[in-house]
């Protein structure tokens, strides 16, 4: 069949009398189609009159499309067995045509935005690779939606403390804040309702204002109310997580705002500029930052346990060790810990992101261990009253069955109560032969000073016994 420009060309040299034979030769066609087309008198190609196979079955198609759940194999098979002489390519084609089983089109519209007017903010979960461990990743983004300037950040979670933190790095970012702040329908935000009946938890409400500008939900179902933001996931995973690595949440946040300035300062092809140029423009038109960022914060309330530790998402932070059992109130930032004692003082730690269960010691909360090495009060008094005895003690430390501090409070007592050679020569003895059971040794002691200190005259015990 000829196309209709080719009809019209064969009309149009038609009419300055030009014959078919030469018609037909500048055109490369045949001379019968020429004539066909003279004959016509139209440049509109006439229609294919050619019967469907498919119609006489069009309202069984439509019913068997709906009980076999679209699947087109099984309404074929369906027709079938109903005696319908029907190729598969055939059932198929008719259904295309028809638009049997496909949504209704609509035409796809656009959003245009001014400067200053709106940012899209979203999350979408991942999965990265942070100090050698694939760890889930919850990626925050947020988008200016006329110069496309974007930034994004990644938390392990994201409650209402960790939005607040990344808004305002956002804002920090851009310089300045849009009327409009468009969200999905997320609890984080949303107290009730969804799209233009949302209402925000008054937290942050309250969070809004202090950069003036406004939440707003995207209708449900109206995902392409937030396709600033929803595009550029993609991007992000597969262009900047592959071949990175980070050791951890610090490094990861900060190699995301460096490729965010990378992107930022590359020209796009769908928008015909920069992005930072762009940017330029928009700046004046952003709400200015309040004169004072206020740091975001999470205020709790704790009592130190016995062992001197104050627990926050399941991470222990040390406090001095007079604090055990007060109640203290923790200031939990993006960085750090701050513990207030009230009256008895304040401390500061580095807070650590993952709720795994580390504990955190200052020095200064810990007295000093005493070491081993040092000699003990025991010690020093057995080796201040008997320094003959230094050979001895130092085997006891390092044979003695008993606990060190008792089996030395046992030797100096026997130093204080037994006489000084008896108490030597038995221990002497004792040291030869690698004895250090002190109960041993005393008894040792005991008969010596049997068979020297309590020895009686024959001689004058019979004259008692005379008596």
């Amino acid at each position: 069949m000829l196309e209709r420009s080719l009809r019209t060309a064969i009309l149009e040299l038609h009419g300055k009398q030009i014959g078919i034979r030469q018609i037909a030769r500048s055109l490369k066609i045949s001379r019968q189609a020429v004539r066909r087309v003279i004959a016509s008198q139209s440049a509109q190609p006439p229609p294919i009159l050619r019967p469907e196979r498919a119609e006489p079955y069009r309202q069984q198609i439509r019913h068997l499309y709906a009980s076999c759940r679209g699947n087109l194999v099984l309404v074929h098979e369906a027709l079938r067995e109903a005696g319908a002489d029907l190729a598969y390519p055939t059932l198929t084609a008719f259904c295309r045509r028809e638009r049997i089983g496909e949504p209704v089109a609509r035409a796809a519209g656009q959003y245009h935005f001014v400067p200053g007017q709106e940012i899209q903010h979203d999350t979408s979960p991942f999965r990265a690779l942070i100090g050698g461990v694939e760890r889930p990743v919850q990626i925050a983004s947020a988008v200016l939606c006329y110069s496309r300037m974007l930034f994004f950040q990644c938390y392990p979670t994201f409650q209402r403390f960790d939005c607040k933190v990344f808004l305002t790095d956002a804002f920090v970012y851009f310089a300045g804040a849009t009327l409009i702040l468009m969200i999905d329908n997320t609890h984080v935000v949303v107290l009730r309702g969804t799209g233009q009946d949302m209402v925000p938890v008054p937290e942050m409400e309250a969070f809004a204002e202090r950069f003036h500008t406004t939440f707003r939900a995207h209708e449900k179902g109206d995902a392409n109310r937030s396709a600033r933001v929803e595009r550029p996931f993609s991007f992000i995973q597969n262009n900047f997580f592959p071949r990175r690595t980070f050791t951890d949440w610090r490094d990861l946040n900060v190699q995301a705002l460096a490729w965010c300035e990378k992107v930022n300062a590359t020209y796009k092809k769908h928008l015909r500029a920069v992005p930072r140029e762009l940017y330029a423009v928009e700046r004046p038109a952003l709400q200015r930052l309040p004169l004072w960022v206020p740091e975001v914060y999470r205020l709790h309330q704790r009592v130190v346990d016995v062992e001197g530790y104050v627990s926050v998402l399941n991470n222990r932070y040390s406090v001095p060790e007079d604090w055990i059992g007060r109640t203290v109130q923790v200031r939990e930032t993006k960085t750090h810990v701050e513990i207030e004692g009230f009256r008895h003082g304040h401390v500061r730690h580095e807070r650590v992101i993952d709720p795994i269960g580390q504990r955190l010691t200052l020095p200064e909360h810990r007295r000093p261990r005493t070491s081993r090495r040092l000699p003990a009060v025991e010690e020093k008094a057995i080796l201040d009253t008997l320094p003959e005895l230094a050979d001895y003690v130092a085997g006891l430390k390092k044979h003695g069955r008993q606990h060190l501090t008792l089996a030395l409070r046992q030797l100096l007592r026997l130093t204080r109560e037994y006489p000084r050679d008896a108490l030597l020569s038995a221990l002497r003895e004792a040291g030869h032969y690698g004895l250090y059971d002190l109960d041993r040794v005393e008894r040792m002691v005991l008969r010596r000073i049997a068979h020297e200190y309590f020895r009686l005259d024959p001689d004058h015990g019979d004259d008692d016994d005379e008596r």
